[in-house]
């Protein structure tokens, strides 16, 4: 048996789960999110815990048995705590603004490159070289923390560019003087 797809989710208070289908709804304090059940898995609501089962045992169900499990697991943290990524900018000159639901950042191009925050993010700028991607949805926080940091990848040999807190850069030595 799938050791993740066995454990239960516990439904902390304040948090609703439905089923209607083959489509999950979980509600909370901070949103609501939706996910669309494979065929052949299924939830089970009781005592304030969730259980996800599967029909076969074939090698497809048990993969997304346990993915399945996580994904609700994720949602449930999601609408209570929210999830949040950070970011650093390391480089003299380089900076972000937010003006409105768009991230303006100079990165040492000749233009600034402008990213519009996709529905359900947010961003916090501190001190123009930190920022905080927030949001209820895992996937979307990631996915939107990747796009910004792909602007300006950081670079091995001074460092430079977007990387998230607490990354380590594998730098390399520069050429040698003769």
């Amino acid at each position: 048996m799938s050791r993740i797809g066995t454990a239960p989710i516990p439904i902390p208070q304040g948090v609703e789960i439905k089923q209607a289908g083959p489509a999950v709804e979980v509600k909370g304090p901070k949103g609501a999110l939706s996910h669309t059940m494979p065929v052949g898995i299924s939830l089970q609501v009781e005592d304030g815990v969730v259980h996800v089962k599967r029909d076969g045992d074939a090698k497809r169900m048990r993969s997304l048995h346990g993915l399945t499990r996580t994904l609700i697991a994720n949602m449930v943290t999601g609408v209570t705590q929210g999830f949040e990524k950070g970011l650093e900018i390391v480089g003299i000159g380089y900076r972000a603004n937010l003006q409105g639901r768009n991230l303006q950042l100079s990165l040492g191009y000749s233009h600034p490159v402008i990213y519009p925050l996709p529905e359900g993010i947010e961003v916090v700028v501190e001190k123009q070289n930190k920022l905080t991607v927030t949001g209820i949805d895992k996937q979307k926080v990631g996915q939107a923390a990747a796009e910004i940091r792909s602007f300006r990848k950081p670079e091995p040999y001074k460092g430079k560019g977007i990387k998230y807190i607490g990354e380590q850069i594998r730098r390399k030595a520069g050429k040698a003087k003769a």
